[in-house]
């Protein structure tokens, strides 16, 4: 395996962790698809992987938009259940 300069590895990546988990899910990647099709790889699926990181064609992916928060049951609902609990209670 050829060692790269970190540098050049970290410039399409903000840390090392991030860049650990690019190259890694990547390599399973490569590997499940390479299995998928019964073609060999000519080189180690990490090898691949950490060549498509210096290129940069190896890029975090867009992190996806916060979910909004789960609304509560519609209002209306709510509503009643105390309104039933007063009455019943009188």
């Amino acid at each position: 395996m050829i060692l790269y300069p970190m540098n050049e590895l970290l410039t399409n990546v903000s840390s090392r962790y991030e860049l650990v988990n690019l190259v890694a899910h990547r390599a399973r990647q490569l590997s499940s698809e390479a299995e998928r099709e019964k073609q060999p790889l000519e080189e180690k699926p990490v090898t691949i992987a950490l060549n498509e990181a210096r290129a940069g064609l190896l890029k975090p992916e867009d992190e996806e938009p916060e979910a909004a928060p789960e609304e509560p049951a519609a209002p209306e609902e709510e509503d009643e259940a105390p309104d039933e609990a007063q009455s019943e209670a009188e």
